[in-house]
């Protein structure tokens, strides 16, 4: 329904958009994944016609929105802080819009009826917004956009200013609330866990550029580059140099591994990084000549609810490895990577 071509944007004489295109399908929940910086919420913002691009085109249902202004685009769009007016009351905020649309009043009061169950906040229709917990504002300001009907939803860190308990708790509701409006939407954060619980499809922005896009399972088993697999948090990352080719061997700080042969082809003596996931650490207390077998000693042991996280020290490189047993600090141990389980990211 959405798509998006080619945006080029420069701020203060610096690029910050340069060149990106993706589309967003009916029904799907698009995420935008990226640090601060890197130009999530510009798109946003030239999406819903407040801002221009130097170039390139937002497309809706096939149509150039370059000359549609703001109001007549149809988009939602909602602000980390919510932007509720302190002096109304729930009820008020969410027909605010409405309001503006110079709908009927029966059918205003309709809308607000089922947006305020829409977020089970029936009993909170005549408080002051002021009175609310930061849960409740971020679902006023979701049912206000909701009521409104929009063609596309955009959503700009919404839940970027609640704490970690509460965020994850919001999460599910969120993703349930979107799904039932079938309305398409795109949805910017920088929190890996929002972007892995929310989207059927992510996109990886970083300096402008989107570094690779796909569902959630497709990032996590198969990140392109090392700096992707570093922002999602998939592991230790290990640089080494090919040793040899056939069988494919990288020679590490720690131990020479055996590694899956490339698509890529590489040679000897080229540098490169592997991808140590801590979940696929094989851990033994006793020493065994087995295959990318290495010995370590533990560093920090600590207890994460489903799972110990060791902190390995390995001929001088630190590593993570997941135990279900704790391990004590200091104590010797032989840690392995299957060969199948490594990922090798060549250097460019």
């Amino acid at each position: 329904m959405l798509e998006v071509q080619n945006l080029i944007k420069d701020y203060e004489n610096k690029p910050l958009l340069k060149g990106v295109s993706f589309t967003v399908d009916k029904g799907q929940l698009v995420c935008l994944l990226g640090a601060s910086g890197s130009g999530k919420s510009t798109v946003l913002r030239i999406i819903a016609g407040l801002e221009e691009p130097q170039s390139g085109a937002v497309l809706w249902q096939g149509q150039n929105l370059r000359d549609t202004p703001t109001h007549k685009r149809g988009f939602g769009l909602m602000f980390q802080d919510y932007a509720l007016f302190p002096h109304k009351t729930v009820a008020q905020n969410i027909a605010f819009g409405l309001q503006m649309q110079r709908l009927p009043e029966d059918e205003i009061a309709q809308r607000v009826r089922a947006g305020l169950e829409s977020i089970r906040m029936q009993s909170f229709a005549d408080r002051p917004v002021t009175e609310l917990s930061g849960g409740e504002q971020q679902r006023v300001a979701l049912a206000r956009a909701l009521a409104l009907s929009p063609s596309l939803l955009m959503l700009d860190e919404p839940l970027g200013a609640l704490d970690h308990t509460l965020r994850t708790q919001l999460i599910q509701e969120l993703r349930a609330m979107l799904r039932q409006s079938q309305i398409p939407v795109i949805y910017v954060t920088h929190d890996r866990e929002e972007a892995f619980g929310l989207a059927d499809r992510l996109l990886i922005l970083h300096e402008g550029v989107i570094l690779q896009q796909g569902t959630p399972q497709e990032l996590f088993k198969q990140p392109a580059s090392p700096w992707v697999a570093e922002f999602l948090g998939l592991g230790n990352l290990v640089p080494g140099v090919v040793s040899q080719t056939e069988p494919l061997t990288v020679k590490t700080a720690f131990a020479e591994l055996s590694v899956p042969t490339q698509r890529q082809t590489l040679v000897a003596g080229q540098e490169c990084k592997l991808l140590l996931r801590p979940e696929d650490a094989l851990l033994s207390s006793a020493a065994t000549p087995e295959s990318n077998a290495f010995g370590c000693v533990v560093r920090d042991s600590r207890f994460m609810g489903e799972y110990h996280q060791l902190e390995l020290l390995c001929g001088g490189v630190s590593l993570l490895a997941r135990s279900q047993e704790p391990a004590q600090i200091g104590a010797g141990l032989q840690a392995q990577w299957s060969p199948e389980r490594i990922q090798v990211f060549p250097n460019s």
